[in-house]
């Protein structure tokens, strides 16, 4: 792939971390309770270590890398999208998470379906990864939290 084409998608993918980032920044401003605000922050010291990877991988010109697969269970696709309100209940606030990052996953998958070049179609399935991650993390707490009296 060519350098300039490897930029723009990486910088697209940047975007996109930087729009999290500020959207849980937003949220844990707005939220009233103490405890979602720190998992929203935490969530958005997250994206920003999410930005810098990337963003070093793009300095760096190291377009072959790979994200670790993880197990997807789902979760996500069973809920529906909450709305974002001062009072949410710490499930609903998870969940919100939860779909906003199969959001960005989906979003890479299609993108990378719709790759016309190998390295391409490479670059999108690594970056879905990353977003699968961060989704099963959402998942993880999201069960925890919402279903505490099995845990």
């Amino acid at each position: 792939m060519e350098s300039k084409e490897f930029e723009r998608i990486m910088d697209f993918a940047i975007g996109e971390e930087i729009e999290a980032r500020d959207f849980y920044k937003e949220v844990a401003q707005t939220t009233s309770d103490k405890s979602l605000r720190v998992i929203f922050e935490e969530l958005a010291q997250e994206e920003e270590e999410h930005r810098l990877t990337l963003e070093s991988l793009k300095t760096k010109q190291i377009q072959k890398f790979t994200f670790r697969g993880v197990a997807d269970y789902k979760i996500a696709e069973t809920v529906d999208t909450p709305k974002l309100s001062m009072n949410m209940k710490p499930a609903d606030a998870i969940a919100l998470a939860m779909k906003k990052e199969e959001e960005s996953m989906k979003m890479y998958e299609g993108l990378a379906k719709a790759a016309t070049e190998e390295e391409e179609l490479h670059l999108f399935m690594n970056l879905a990864k990353m977003e699968q991650g961060h989704k099963a993390k959402m998942e993880e707490l999201y069960t925890q939290t919402a279903f505490g009296e099995v845990w």
